[in-house]
């Protein structure tokens, strides 16, 4: 959540750091503001709403031409998103000016102790008590590196701070802790930013910071320090990909671009992952084979989407493997008090490689002395970097809110694990290992058939404008394939859906069925222990009782023909990989019904693509 940007350069401070907000809108906000330093002094602007409201005001109410600014887009925590609570804030004789990602655990007490000094403070938020004190250290002599680590020093929590000075605008200072930041290296100017994309345009070096780091950027230079003022130094990398990749390319929105990058996505999962006979080699993993032999345990951690693919990767796993597996929510993780040894593999899934729960859940697992390997699609991201092990999903930019193809590689990452453990520990024969990696490498030409077919789910969604409620039924592997249906259509769509394992029907749920219900049936593949044959029996239950059914059936499967009111056909595929295929009419069919609904496809009301506070 929120989006920061810093630039000091030659160019306007007001278009660069504006553009950049423009390029994070994807986070999720409610708010936006910049703030630059001209002749001594920090002018700006800040505004409730979406980016547009501020660039009104803006072409209203001209800025003075500088090259050094700051800029924010807010997701509120403390305070109501309006004028007064956006970011920038200022401290009270506008000598600095700051932005803010993340909660000040401690803000009440250093409130406080400020008002006691006299301070006044004009909004709700923790962010204007680090404005105060940052503002204090300046006038009392200390120029605003050393200031911000001082600052720093005194600060609980999460949080990314990145400040001006009226008197010093040469520079802009940034620092973090247990949330996201990014220095981007460019000639004669340099960029901070929440997230690459802000700074794209101009340039693909960049240098990712670690934990309690302080950065001082100026137009020539980059310097880091640790808080205690020890000088230190961040991960440089070149980024990968383009401006290109986070444009619409025609689409109306990023998602329906995503879910339409899916085979190309999974095509670069796959890729350099195994020899010619089908031998797999995760070279990144950074974990021996000793150590994978002697796992006895895998506890997999994850928030929202990762977390049904979680759940999918446990059937895998557990099948290929025979190693016990848990699904933990990241956020409940800890607090129940788990049990871990030095030979429990925790495996933390997370899009950006930033969700707090997760991070946190995983920093608990490496105090207890767990193994924790990450499936992460940022590199040089917070949890790799924490974590003893990594499979990169190579997705490249998701720029929609509700994650699409970040799932599909997630569970690509997941069979790749299952798979590798498979081969270190020989629960599985080379030439059956291999035949699963043949059909990895057939998924891609998979989901695009299903793409090639959209228009029937479209027509679909737009005759069901009308539905208050739309459930969504699964068995096995497909139970978390009906979960995944269900959230998104509820992070879209703003309607009540649910997603049931199909065998908990007769114990309650089925008491919701009424005429005309829309329910989405994903049916197993025929011959899976009597799978199929109990998810047509569940079928025909709900349709005596007035639902309409929407059954996701593999090609071929005549059985289901008579229990269809909409019939969904997705390539044959193995029961453990048919998830990959039979997601991708659920995310059309939430995008489309979305989009006839007339909701903000790419940020739905109260969302944010990366959850950085717990």
């Amino acid at each position: 959540m929120c989006g920061i940007v810093g630039y000091v350069g030659e160019k306007s401070a007001e278009q660069v750091v504006v553009e950049g907000l423009r390029r994070l809108e994807y986070r999720g906000y409610d708010s936006a503001g910049v703030a630059l330093v001209h002749e001594g002094a920090i002018v700006g602007d800040k505004r409730a709403g979406k980016l547009a409201n501020l660039d009104k005001a803006l072409a209203e109410t001209p800025l003075p031409a500088t090259t050094t600014g700051i800029g924010h887009t807010r997701w509120a925590t403390h305070g109501a998103p309006n004028d007064v609570n956006a970011h920038p804030h200022r401290g009270p004789e506008s000598r600095v000016a700051v932005v803010h990602n993340g909660i000040i655990e401690n803000f009440v007490a250093l409130r406080k102790e400020l008002e006691q000094d006299g301070h006044t403070m004009v909004s709700e938020t923790d962010t204007e008590v680090t404005a105060h004190l940052l503002e204090r250290a300046v006038l009392g002599g200390a120029d605003l590196t050393s200031a911000m680590q001082q600052l720093c020093s005194r600060l609980d929590g999460a949080f990314t701070l990145v400040a001006v000075d009226a008197a010093d605008p040469a520079r802009v200072v940034a620092a973090r802790r247990n949330s996201p930041l990014v220095v981007g290296r460019g000639e004669g100017e340099n960029f901070v930013a929440s997230d690459v994309a802000a700074f794209i345009e101009h340039t693909r070096d960049a240098v990712e910071l670690g934990q309690d780091q302080v950065v001082t950027i100026t137009a020539d230079d980059i310097t880091v320090t640790d808080f205690d003022g020890s000088p230190s130094k961040g991960l440089e990398y070149h980024v990968d990909w383009d401006l290109s990749a986070a444009e619409k390319d025609g689409f109306d929105w990023f998602m329906r671009k995503e879910i339409f990058e899916q085979p190309r996505a999974v095509r670069d999962s796959l890729l350099g992952r195994h020899d010619d006979n089908g031998r797999l080699q995760l070279d990144e993993l950074r974990m021996s084979e000793s150590e994978l032999r002697n796992v006895d345990k895998i506890v997999i951690t994850a928030c929202g989407t990762a977390f049904y693919a979680g759940l999918v990767a446990k059937y895998a796993i557990e099948h290929w493997t025979r190693i016990p597996c848990e699904v933990e929510l990241a956020h409940e993780f800890r607090y129940r008090d788990p049990i871990l040894t030095r030979d429990t593999l925790v495996v933390a899934i997370s899009q950006s490689g930033e969700t707090a729960d997760t991070l946190m859940a995983i920093r608990h697992a490496r105090e207890q002395r767990s193994k924790v390997l990450a499936i992460c699609n940022t590199n040089g991201s917070t949890i790799p970097r924490e974590s003893d092990a990594v499979i990169y999903t190579h997705a490249g930019p998701e720029i929609g809110v509700a994650s699409t193809k970040g799932f599909m590689t997630q569970l690509i990452a997941c069979y790749l694990l299952g798979l590798y453990l498979a081969q270190v520990r020989d629960t599985k024969y080379a030439e059956e290992i291999a035949t699963v990696v043949d059909e990895l490498q057939s998924m891609p030409e998979n989901i695009q058939q299903m793409l090639d077919n959209a228009d029937q789910v479209y027509d679909l969604a737009r005759s069901l404008e009308g539905a208050r409620s739309v459930l969504f039924l699964g068995r096995h592997a497909g139970f978390p394939v009906a979960l995944e249906g269900a959230l998104k259509l509820k992070e879209l769509a703003y309607i009540h859906a649910e997603g049931f394992a199909a065998g908990e029907l007769k114990h309650g749920p089925i008491a919701l069925i009424e005429q005309d219900m829309p329910v989405f049936c994903i049916v197993p593949p025929p011959g899976r222990d009597f799978l199929h044959d109990k998810m047509i029996s569940g079928i025909q239950e709900i349709r005596a009782r007035g639902a309409r059914t929407i059954v996701v059936a593999e090609e071929g499967d005549d059985a289901v023909e008579p229990y269809a009111d909409v019939l969904i056909r997705i390539p044959r595929s193995s029961t453990l990989l048919q998830p990959l295929a039979a997601v991708v009419p659920l995310q059309l069919f939430a995008c489309e019904l979305a989009t006839v609904k007339g909701h903000d496809v790419d940020q739905p009301r109260n969302l944010a693509k990366s959850v950085t506070v717990e």
